[in-house]
């Protein structure tokens, strides 16, 4: 039996096949992906459920992702249960009209923090059932020394921004054998393999949103230029900044821009520390061969950057390109969707045997401003460069050493 790290990273095999096609918005590679992940999570449950379904002990259970439940919890995942059981389950799910409860979105996102380190980093929150939410647009201090009087007033009120949650749906799919509820499953169980479709599918397209989304019916991504011209909701990507080396004069240039706060307000803030989002490929190839340098004892050292950096990787970037940025200067807020129902749909089958269920989440994401990120070219980042000192003296023949 497999402890929950060793199925984290299992599934975060089963998702490489679903980020690409998600990537590549192919449909049909999506649904193929997503039935063969959804597969391999259901096994896994199925098995895990036989083998524990008699243990009382919370910590064993817990190590296999099977938390406890609070009541409210319990309650909406029995009715779902009873609804599932039901000679007709769409109307059933209708008539309990039981919402999904925060907690558990709660839990989703807490997963989807812990397995993907993007989301991890940035401002990420559950929006609780938010319309809208305030966000400081411009990165201004919200205090002030004085009087308050009409024209602070007014200078403040025209940097604080009103992000609309609901401008973004994102339609999580949830295949359900129906052998898990014939089988007697319990609200536990529903709610660890609910947890992990969810966390795992959601954070595929909320990574593509967050790193390229364009701003229409998706977040904004670190990659557009707020300032620039918006095509029918369609944000434009920024100037690309060609990043060949990581010697220290190269990469600080690219690190200071950050420093700046935008125009509109002026004026300079500390950057402890950026991240540097990368695709999988170009860290191996090209990030890590640049960050790599040989120690006097002759091993090797790695991710040895001139600058704080925190590097993440993301197979929703492309080959060639990567994001550098102040991660908790992008915000990205989700919330059930319409009252956080699941419904029946009959529309989709993407396995045998299963029937599927929908949940809407609604969210929306963006930059807090301008100069948070760079978009960055790394096609021709080049190896760290290897010192070699050569001594050779009378008494000494030719020694050879390579040095960082």
């Amino acid at each position: 039996m497999k402890n929950k790290d060793l199925l984290k990273e299992e599934n975060k095999e089963l998702m490489q096949a679903l980020s690409q096609a998600l990537k590549e918005d192919d449909e049909d590679a999506m649904a193929e992906a997503f039935a063969v992940f959804a597969t391999g999570v259901q096994e896994r449950i199925m098995e895990e459920y036989k083998d524990l379904r008699q243990s009382k002990d919370a910590t064993i259970l817990a190590s296999r992702g099977i938390r406890q439940l609070t009541g409210e919890e319990k309650t909406f995942y029995q009715a779902w249960i009873d609804a599932a059981k039901s000679a007709n389950p769409k109307q059933a799910l209708i008539d309990i009209n039981k919402a999904m409860p925060e907690t558990i979105i709660d839990e989703v996102i807490d997963d989807m923090r812990e397995s993907h380190e993007l989301l991890s980093e940035i401002d990420f929150i559950n929006c609780q059932g938010a319309v809208k939410m305030i966000i400081n647009a411009d990165n201004i201090d919200l205090a002030t020394w004085g009087a308050l009087n009409s024209a602070i007033s007014t200078e403040l009120a025209g940097k604080i921004d009103l992000l609309n949650m609901t401008l973004a749906k994102l339609t999580a799919f949830i295949p359900v054998p129906k052998d898990m509820f014939v089988r007697g499953l319990g609200p536990e169980w529903l709610d660890n393999y609910v947890r992990i479709i969810l966390s795992e599918a959601s954070s595929a397209g909320l990574e593509k949103g967050i790193l390229k989304g364009t701003g229409k019916d998706q977040p904004i991504g670190m990659c557009k230029n707020l300032d620039g011209a918006v095509t029918q909701g369609v944000y434009a990507d920024k100037a690309k900044v060609s990043l060949k080396t990581l010697e220290p004069k190269e990469y600080c240039a690219a690190v200071a821009p950050l420093a700046k706060k935008p125009d509109s307000v002026g004026g300079y803030r500390t950057v402890p520390e950026v991240m540097l989002v990368v695709n999988p490929v170009d860290y191996i190839q090209r990030v890590v061969p640049s960050s790599t340098v040989r120690a006097t004892d002759g091993t090797y050292k790695n991710n040895i950057f001139p600058y704080p950096t925190k590097v993440v990787q993301s197979a929703a970037l492309d080959e060639g390109e990567a994001i550098m940025g102040i991660a908790k200067k992008y915000f990205m807020g989700v919330a059930a969707g319409d009252s956080g129902m699941i419904e029946y749909s009959d529309e989709y089958q993407f396995l045998e045997d299963n029937r599927v269920y929908i949940t809407k989440l609604y969210g929306m994401g963006r930059p807090k401003d301008n100069n948070a990120f760079q978009y960055l070219d790394v096609s021709n980042l080049q190896p760290a460069p290897m010192k070699v000192e050569i001594t050779n003296t009378v008494d000494n023949p030719v020694n050879t050493k390579a040095k960082a």
